[in-house]
């Protein structure tokens, strides 16, 4: 039987090096697009389009692309996704390839045969997976990005670091070019569950019926992150929280995520750390980035009760008074009152 799919995909491996080409584009969904390589304008894309190594191809927004290479691989790219055939190579005994994604939402599925040796890299601007035979699904998103594991093995890096081991069910992430978190089980009923079947949806066989989930992804990734940072925390193991927790800034833009997540990192260096100095860095972030979000409140009397403890008394009054004006029936109003009380009595 494996005789048999050699054949058949010598038989396609012949048929495109007669063109030059190293896979084709088989099906398309919304606005699909091409270069020949980079630094030149894209081009619209149509399906039957042979594809050959330094094509890049983008998807827009709603819209899908199914890739399969000579040898049986394929990348399915969902929306807003854009992915360079950096190298490529296939015979007999071997293949290997680089395939580098600056952006998006991927699914890979990588043919292994016996006897043959296969050496795929998915590379972005912060994180390498080494691919020997699998599948995987990835969300990549400014210096983020996150694994899911669907079957087999997956080595997971960022850029000259130690490996992390994605295997069926699990995710493994990580952000600016950093060793990736420990793997993680997926678990029904979580955020990290209802992530990776939302993944899976947009990046299936094919093209999804609904987008919306597509949007939320990010968003949703980075709330489990905030509640499994703080587990992290609690467990002790609070530089792998600090790190979760800035994973959860870089893949949302939502202010209240955003400012959930420097709540708990100002948490987790003023209470473990024993570092206010970097807690208040923390809480003048989130006042002065998201001064509209229901967190700056906590974010104010944390910042007066920091300066306090740091003994800056003048700024630390200023916060006081600041709180005791923008929320006169705060749920901290007593304790701002009592440390004013004191500073007044020091005079």
């Amino acid at each position: 039987m494996k005789a048999v799919i050699f054949v058949i995909l010598s038989i396609f491996y012949l048929s495109a090096v007669a063109y030059g080409a190293v896979g084709e584009i088989e099906k398309i969904e919304g606005n699909v697009f091409y270069r020949e390589h980079s630094g030149i304008p894209y081009k619209k894309a149509t399906a039957g389009l042979l594809l050959n190594s330094g094509y890049w191809i983008k998807t827009e927004s709603k819209s899908w692309t199914n890739i399969k290479l000579i040898d049986g691989s394929r990348f399915i790219l969902s929306d807003n996704t854009e992915l360079e055939i950096s190298d490529y190579l296939f015979d007999r005994g071997r293949k290997s390839g680089v395939f580098y994604v600056t952006q998006g939402k991927i699914r890979a599925t990588v043919l292994k045969l016996t006897g043959q040796t296969t050496n795929f890299r998915v590379k972005t601007p912060t994180a390498v997976a080494g691919i020997k035979g699998t599948e995987f699904m990835m969300l990549a998103k400014g210096q983020a990005n996150v694994f899911f594991g669907n079957e087999n093995t997956v080595y997971v890096s960022g850029y000259n670091t130690v490996e992390k081991t994605l295997t069926a069910d699990t995710m493994v992430q990580n952000t600016r070019g950093l060793t990736p978190t420990e793997p993680v089980k997926v678990e029904e009923g979580t955020l990290l569950y209802d992530a990776k079947i939302g993944l899976s949806q947009i990046t299936g066989a094919a093209p999804p019926k609904e987008w919306e989930i597509s949007g939320e992804l990010p968003h949703i990734i980075a709330r489990w992150n905030i509640n499994y940072g703080h587990y992290l925390a609690d467990a002790g193991r609070y530089e792998e929280a600090l790190y979760v927790f800035q994973i959860a800034l870089d893949l949302s833009d939502n202010s209240e995520i955003r400012a959930d997540a420097r709540l708990e990192r100002g948490a987790v260096y003023s209470r473990f750390l024993r570092n206010p100095e970097a807690a208040l860095s923390e809480y003048l972030l989130i006042l002065e980035e998201y001064p509209e979000t229901p967190q700056k409140e906590t974010a104010l009397y944390l910042t007066a009760m920091t300066l306090y403890e740091l003994k800056f008394k003048k700024q630390a009054k200023q916060r006081l008074t600041q709180y005791k004006k923008e929320y006169p029936d705060g749920k901290y109003l007593t304790n701002i009152e009592t440390i004013l009380k004191l500073l007044d009595d020091e005079k």
